[in-house]
């Protein structure tokens, strides 16, 4: 009787260590909340994707998300300019909304004009896209992004 509790507390620790490791690698498939990597953008017309543009020589850009925070960088060989923001992300009715509170300084001119940056999210499993609408509603141009962690 003794042998069976051992070994039923045994298989009992187990499964609560092995349950327990799958979720330290589980992450929220409905949130943004992880690492992702820019795959290309779009260009679109009439809301329809017109063009394509991958990340060519080296061109990488990487966003980091927490429950409430949002990091970003970029790195383009032919640009000699440094690129990358920290601040604040909330999603509303489909609409991510990013405000840094600081960047490189080339960045800050532009957060200079622009206190908020709002895009309409398309969120997969492991992917999903910022989409830049126009004036008059109409999708622009989007960055897609596929998460690496």
């Amino acid at each position: 009787m003794k042998k069976i509790t051992i070994l039923a507390f045994i298989i009992c620790l187990i499964v609560v260590l092995i349950s327990a490791s799958s979720k330290e690698n589980s992450y929220d498939q409905d949130s943004l909340e992880g690492v992702w990597e820019m795959e290309h953008q779009y260009i679109y017309d009439n809301n329809e994707i017109l063009d394509t543009l991958y990340n060519l020589n080296g061109y990488r850009q990487v966003k980091m998300y927490t429950k409430s925070k949002v990091m970003w960088t970029r790195y383009n060989p032919t640009d000699s300019n440094e690129w990358y923001g920290y601040g604040t992300y909330e999603i509303v009715d489909g609409i991510l909304e990013e405000r840094l509170e600081y960047a490189s300084n080339t960045m800050m001119k532009i957060v200079d004009t622009v206190q908020v940056f709002r895009f309409k999210l398309e969120l997969g499993k492991d992917t999903y896209s910022q989409i830049t609408m126009d004036n008059e509603g109409k999708k622009y141009n989007s960055e897609n992004y596929k998460r690496i962690e």
